[in-house]
């Protein structure tokens, strides 16, 4: 396991960043915060890779092979984050830091964003510090994995 790498999974309709709601998400766009989160990274020593995905299956495979590939993921799930039990599943198994990310803060909005599946297998949580909550996100993985080698 490459302890030194950070994976980022995003879920369904984050590639839209920049584009959907930026009232609420901003006017970053993914790939714009994987750039930052990139450079950020290479400074502190570690790497990181991004996946996005609109699949929920394909989620969980990117979950499933960060158990080998991984030291920490960050996951901003979306919607799977109030839906998916397969997902919370998946992430059972990883071994690693789990840090749970929300551009927006999800206790603010709809009632329905309120309950999440993630939080109970997540190491933290980080909502509502805008598309900056991946840097931050970032920071803490590095110097989580930097910790546990």
């Amino acid at each position: 396991m490459s302890v030194q790498e950070i994976l980022v999974i995003n879920g369904p309709n984050l590639n839209l960043l920049g584009q959907r709601q930026p009232e609420i998400y901003g006017y970053d766009t993914l790939a714009s915060i994987e750039e930052k989160c990139a450079v950020l990274a290479k400074e502190l020593g570690v790497s990181v890779r991004f996946g996005q995905s609109n699949h929920e299956g394909a989620i969980i495979d990117m979950i499933h092979e960060a158990r080998t590939k991984s030291g920490a993921i960050v996951i901003n799930a979306g919607a799977y984050t109030h839906t998916s039990i397969a997902i919370h599943d998946a992430l059972k198994t990883f071994e690693g830091y789990i840090i749970e990310l929300h551009i927006s803060n999800p206790h603010a909005r709809e009632e329905f964003r309120h309950t999440s599946w993630i939080s109970s297998v997540a190491d933290a949580v980080m909502a509502g510090a805008g598309a900056y909550g991946y840097e931050l996100a970032t920071r803490l993985a590095a110097e989580k994995i930097k910790a546990a080698s």
